[in-house]
C-alpha cells in the first residue's frame, strides 16, 4: 500500500489551539536561546494536554536538550492520543496492513502520523540503546510500508549494524 496515495486533510498542525496556548508555545521559541523555554511549553501543555501541537513542541524541546527519556514519554503520549481517534489496535505490535487497507479514508493523514510518531519512539528507543525495542517497531514499520514511505528502512539497517557491532545476534525480519 502506497502511504502517499491520499488527500490530506484534518492535518495537526491545522487545528488551532487557544491564542493563550498559541501565545505560550511562541513565547517558549523566542526564549529557547536564553535557556527559559520549557516553562511556556509546560504552561501550554496544563491548558491543553490533549494538542498535538503542544505535544510535538515538548517533543521537539526535549530532543534538541538530548532529554531523550522526556522526549519519549511524550511522544508515546501522542501515540495514544492520535490512535484514539482512528481504527487501529491499542497495541502497535498487533498492527497490521489490513488494519490501515480497511480504514477510512479520512483516517489516512492520522494513520500516517501514527506511523510517523511510532517512527520516532522507534528513533528514541535507538538514541536510548533499547536497540530491540527500536528493531521491533522499525520491523513492523517496513512491513507496513513496502514503498518506504515512512522512511524506516535505513533506521532499521541502522540497527542491524549497531547490533553486529555490539556482537549481538541479529534476526532480520
Amino acid at each position: 500500500m502506497d502511504l502517499l496515495e491520499f488527500e490530506a486533510r484534518d492535518l495537526y498542525f491545522q487545528r488551532e489551539d487557544t491564542q493563550e496556548v498559541q501565545d505560550l508555545i511562541k513565547r517558549s521559541s523566542e526564549l529557547y536561546s536564553t535557556g527559559a523555554a520549557e516553562l511556556p511549553l509546560l504552561q501550554a501543555y496544563l491548558r491543553a494536554p490533549e494538542s498535538l501541537n503542544v505535544l510535538v513542541a515538548l517533543n521537539r524541546f526535549y530532543y534538541y536538550q538530548h532529554r531523550l527519556s522526556e522526549a519519549l514519554m511524550i511522544s508515546e503520549q501522542a501515540l495514544s492520543l492520535i490512535r484514539r481517534d482512528i481504527s487501529l489496535p491499542a497495541d502497535w505490535r498487533e498492527l497490521n496492513i489490513q488494519h490501515i487497507k480497511d480504514a477510512p479514508k479520512e483516517q489516512l493523514t492520522s494513520i500516517r502520523l501514527y506511523l510517523f510518531t511510532l517512527k520516532s519512539i522507534g528513533f528514541l528507543n535507538m538514541r536510548m540503546e533499547n536497540l530491540a525495542l527500536s528493531q521491533s517497531i522499525f520491523e513492523k514499520l517496513v512491513a507496513l510500508d513496502d514503498k518506504d514511505r515512512i522512511g524506516a528502512k535505513a533506521l532499521l539497517e541502522l540497527v542491524y549494524q549497531r547490533l553486529e557491532s555490539a556482537g549481538q545476534a541479529v534476526e532480520y525480519a
